[in-house]
């Protein structure tokens, strides 16, 4: 059957992450590849007294009915006050309930984005944005970046030379990098915007899971007429529930909502009283403060394997939350072909270079550490780091290793 697709299909591309993680779900693989939640730490107990309350009470048959399109408005009533807390005033009417965030990033592609449209990227990005935006057939601009996000003045200067229709940014605990924009940073880039007049998505996926150091403003804080803000549950409830939020001014959550529509008259019914229900009777900042430790000491363990196993010329992000690692090879090392060797190991990681728009980061790739334990992060960096002296085409230990002998 020769099927007659739009000529838009032959421009988008499968998420590598995803087709990885076909490969991990076999029990023997230790996965660094994924953006998994730890699974252990899922508040089972919590959502079945949840669902046991909704679908006992007297709400319940709502609840397995057709909804509003924006959502349920007791969860996003509840959604303001997590808003607020954050430091962004809004309103039930500026929440538009999402299948996750991913959906979100879709919904406002569908709402801005035509075919020629300039994009502005941190460079790596988010993958499962380009694949969101890339189906619109925009042109992505990647602008220079640092340990702190977009530069500044390469920003300005690209609002000025391309006129963005957007800017997509992920500030704190980026996917890929782990990096986080700085509070000196993000003055600066919230005075560009504003400067400029340039709309901003303004992806949170992590903020929430900050396990050293301070919590920074949201950009919609500094910004808020000029910032598009997702939000999701995913990371700190259940992923499997596909929960997430956009806030925007009411105009735009109309047109949003005319989309959604569309794709899918609104998100699942049940969950969303599943999981109000949970917020209202949980102890969430006792399951977050949890899930915040945990993934410190999975950080701690992954990094400190970094620093034991791997040889000299590699380096490494060191995060001060979120859910990954980023890891440069020396230049001319290959991490497509380094991933192929690793999957006959058993362990994956996910190639750099499938997070830039224009080319780049062959010798990158990103490692996750929320998904697997301390052991199984050192035998997996230990596997790994045997493939990298392999593919230097050396013999070399370790550099602890180098180092006692040296000593010795």
């Amino acid at each position: 059957m020769q099927y007659p697709y739009s000529e838009r299909m032959s421009r988008i591309r499968s998420s590598v992450i995803r087709e990885l993680l076909k490969i991990t779900e076999q029990p023997e693989v230790i996965s660094m590849a994924g953006g998994l939640p730890a699974d252990e730490l899922f508040p089972v107990e919590e959502i079945k007294r949840a669902a046991d309350a909704v679908l006992s009470g007297d709400n319940a048959p709502a609840s397995l009915q057709y909804g509003p399109t924006e959502g349920y408005l007791p969860l996003r009533q509840q959604i303001t006050l997590i808003m607020n807390d954050k430091g962004v005033a809004c309103s039930p009417g500026e929440v538009q309930i999402s299948s996750g965030s991913q959906q979100a990033l879709d919904l406002l592609a569908r709402v801005f984005l035509d075919r020629g449209d300039v994009v502005l990227v941190e460079n790596p990005t988010y993958l499962g944005a380009i694949q969101a935006f890339e189906l619109f057939q925009p042109k992505f601009v990647a602008v220079a970046t640092d340990e702190e996000g977009m530069l500044p003045e390469a920003l300005e200067q690209a609002i000025i030379i391309n006129r963005p229709k957007i800017i997509y940014l992920v500030p704190t605990f980026q996917n890929p990098t782990g990096r986080t924009m700085s509070l000196e940073r993000r003055k600066r880039v919230a005075g560009i915007i504003e400067r400029q007049q340039v709309l901003v998505i303004e992806d949170d996926p992590y903020s929430d899971l900050r396990f050293e150091g301070e919590d920074l403003p949201l950009l919609k804080s500094l910004v808020p007429d000029w910032v598009v803000y997702l939000g999701t549950f995913s990371k700190t409830a259940v992923p499997g529930f596909r929960l997430g939020w956009i806030v925007a001014d009411e105009e735009l959550i109309g047109k949003l909502s005319i989309c959604k529509q569309g794709a899918d008259l609104h998100t699942n019914t049940l969950v969303q009283h599943v999981l109000s229900r949970y917020l209202n009777d949980a102890d969430i900042p006792g399951h977050i403060k949890k899930i915040r430790n945990e993934y410190g000491r999975r950080r701690n363990a992954m990094v400190e394997a970094l620093e034991r196993e791997f040889p000299s010329g590699v380096t490494w992000s060191r995060p001060q939350g979120g859910m990954f690692l980023w890891v440069q090879l020396p230049a001319g090392l290959d991490t497509e072909s380094l991933m192929s060797k690793a999957l006959l190991e058993k362990i994956a990681f996910v190639p750099g270079h499938s997070f830039f728009v224009n080319g780049g980061g062959q010798n990158t790739m990103r490692l996750n550490f929320s998904n697997s334990s301390p052991d199984l992060i050192e035998e997996g960096i230990r596997r790994l780091a045997r493939l990298v002296n392999i593919q230097q085409g050396k013999d070399s230990s370790p550099r602890n290793r180098m180092e006692s002998i040296i000593k010795g």
